[in-house]
Order: structure tokens, then sequence, then C-alpha cells
């Protein structure tokens, strides 16, 4: 079963949607409770890194995040929602983040248009279990105005170039990061929730 967090401030469905489609079964959580049962977790997100927090903390779900992670099944952390598992961001004011990947979340350079939107070139720099079967250079969709910077070079999956180059893909261990938006990236987008479905135990 493949739980999805609802935080209440972004749009569930594309992404529910998007597993259902692949043949996987959903559950929609938004206690602790559901969290902690959970096999297989998925973190959407879009707004602002604070707020999020905020939410997180409101439901009680914070700790419950950090402790499915620390117990080895797969977390996914998608747009705002990768930007969640690192330590921190810049992002209206420093705010703790869930610190599971070591990293900072930093606003594009003022001399770059903002939100960084559309499809770009996503390079794969290491095996991942998220990629399998996705030709390297592919194209994914993105929306975001800030973006994060692991600590770790060995954390970073994957990158790709909006004036410069920065992470686009994170993994450590269980817990797996992208900023792009898998279920607005079409046939390949869907293959790689696929590929996160895969690690669910049944």
């Amino acid at each position: 079963m493949i739980t999805i967090i609802d935080l209440g401030i972004s749009n569930i469905k594309s992404i529910t949607r998007g597993f259902i489609t692949q043949g996987f079964d959903v559950e929609i959580a938004s206690s602790s409770e559901e969290v902690e049962k959970s096999s297989s977790l998925v973190l959407p997100g879009v707004g602002a890194f604070p707020k999020a927090v905020e939410t997180l903390k409101k439901m009680g779900l914070f700790k419950s995040i950090v402790d499915h992670a620390a117990k080895g099944k797969p977390l996914l952390g998608v747009c705002l929602g990768m930007q969640l598992l690192f330590t921190d961001s810049d992002e209206h004011t420093k705010t703790q983040g869930l610190d599971i990947i070591p990293g900072h979340v930093m606003q594009f350079p003022a001399d770059r248009q903002v939100p960084h939107m559309g499809w770009n070139e996503v390079v794969q720099h290491q095996k991942c279990t998220l990629f399998q079967g996705i030709p390297d250079r592919s194209d994914f969709y993105f929306v975001h105005s800030y973006y994060g910077v692991p600590d770790q070079k060995n954390d970073v999956v994957a990158s790709t170039d909006y004036y410069s180059r920065f992470a686009c893909a994170v993994q450590r261990e269980n817990v797996y990061g992208v900023q792009f938006h898998p279920e607005k990236s079409q046939k390949l987008g869907l293959l790689l929730l696929c590929n996160f479905a895969m690690m669910t135990e049944y």
C-alpha cells in the first residue's frame, strides 16, 4: 500500500492518480497513526517551506515521517516534499526541515526568472532504483523557485541545469527525493512512480 501524506496545502489528486493508473493501491494519510502503519510513504507538496513545516508539526506528522525513514521503509519526497527532507531552508526565514538528508534549500539567484517552470533534461549521476528503465538525459517537468543543495555528493542521484547545475534527485539509503513532478512528466514520470511503488512490501 502506497501512503500519500495530505497536508491540505497541495493538490494530491494527480500523484494519487499516477500510482492508481499503474495498478497500485493508495491510501491518503493525515494523521501520525496512519503514517506510522504505512509501508511506503510519499510526501508531496507545493508552496512555502515554513508553512509546510508548520503544518507537519500541527498535524503531528513531523516526527512520524522521520521515524518512518529511520525504520528503513521507503520514503519519497516530491517537489517541496523533497526540499522538506533537507536540514533547513532559507525561504522567507531560516526554517529547520526534517533533516533526513543533510543539506540546505536555497533560492535561485536574483538574475534568474522564477519559478523555474517547464521541461528540463535530467542527467543521472549514479544508478538508482527510481530511474530503472529511464534513459539518461530524459526530460521531466519542473515548477519551483528554490532548490536543495546536499552536503554530500553521494546523495545526488541526478541533476538538471537552470543557468547552472543543481541536484534534482537525491537518495540516502531508503529515502528518495525528486524536485520535478513525476506525476506531470507523462510516461517516464509514471515509470518513476512505478519504480518507487515496487519497493513497497505488500
